[in-house]
């Protein structure tokens, strides 16, 4: 009888280890895509997933986009000057090139100091046109210094236009404000905000206006020296160079007070010769009178009385 139960018992627990594994079975069987055969199609484990390579490579490719209210590297603002110095034999013949080259970049010159040797000037072009000018202005003689400078001014623009949006906003709401007034205080005290508020627009837009040109035109500071001038300067260095400029300090020096001497002259001759002229009489009028004051200091004092 035992046996029997040991061998039911056995049966039973075979039968659902079997039920078990053709569940699992089935479920992964499901799981598993079938293909156009009615096969189970087994999956590739050594290729990459199509969509997984795309969307990386897509990550990889695209730039993370620059925040809210933040240009890129293209759209920076910037303010360039240039300076630049120049030797060459004939300075005016180079500040006639100067001007030649200007009005074809679309510029002009602002500020002009022209001597025999020695000439400056200030030159305005479009600020894409600088760097071509600049090297045409180099060919005019020999370069001695080139000097270029950027100012970004991204976040002023930016503050700016913000800025003009609202008060364009706030001066349309006070337009509207003054449409409904009924009173005459109701409308004097409108348009005098509204009047306010316009000006405070308009130096905006001054402010936005100034910025975009300095933005738009580069200046340039030119010299121009002659190399005769030049030369001197760079022979003037050393125990010599400063012996040089002493001697030249001194004649400078002397100059000057030669010249405060000779201003100083005429007041001299007004003022100093009756000045002298009465001390001398001064002195000569009491000199009769010292050696009497002399004599009776002298007498010899009386004996005293016994």
């Amino acid at each position: 009888m035992r046996k029997r139960l040991r061998w039911v018992a056995a049966a039973g627990i075979v039968l659902a280890l079997a039920g078990c594994s053709a569940k699992s079975s089935d479920g992964e069987s499901a799981a598993m895509p079938m293909s156009a055969d009615g096969k189970q199609a087994v999956p590739n484990q050594g290729a990459p997933n199509k969509e997984s390579t795309d969307s990386a490579g897509k990550a990889g490719q695209d730039k993370p986009p620059a925040p809210a209210g933040q240009p890129g590297i293209t759209d920076r603002k910037l303010v360039r000057t240039a300076s630049m110095e120049l030797t060459a034999p004939n300075v005016a013949d180079v500040i006639s090139q100067v001007r030649v080259i200007t009005q074809g970049a679309a510029g002009y010159t602002g500020q002009e100091s022209t001597q025999e040797k020695r000439a400056s000037v200030n030159i305005v072009v479009p600020s894409e046109r600088l760097d071509g000018v600049l090297d045409q202005l180099g060919k005019l003689g020999k370069q001695i210094r080139r000097e270029v400078t950027a100012t970004d001014v991204t976040e002023q623009m930016v503050d700016v236009d913000s800025r003009l949006a609202t008060q364009r906003a706030s001066v349309e709401r006070i337009r509207a404000l003054l449409a409904k007034a009924t009173s005459v205080s109701e409308i004097a005290s409108v348009e005098s905000e509204l009047t306010s508020r316009e000006a405070e627009l308009e130096s905006l837009q001054k402010r936005r206006e100034s910025l975009a040109g300095s933005v738009a035109m580069s200046t340039i500071s030119l010299q121009v020296k002659a190399e005769t001038v030049a030369a001197a300067e760079e022979s003037r260095s050393g125990f010599f160079g400063g012996l040089t400029d002493g001697w030249d300090a001194f004649l400078t020096f002397g100059g000057g007070l030669l010249t405060v001497i000779g201003a100083m002259a005429p007041f001299l001759l007004v003022f100093g010769v009756p000045a002298v002229a009465l001390v001398w009489w001064l002195r000569k009028r009491r000199r009769p009178l010292e050696p009497a004051t002399a004599t009776a200091s002298d007498l010899p004092s009386a004996p005293p009385l016994d």
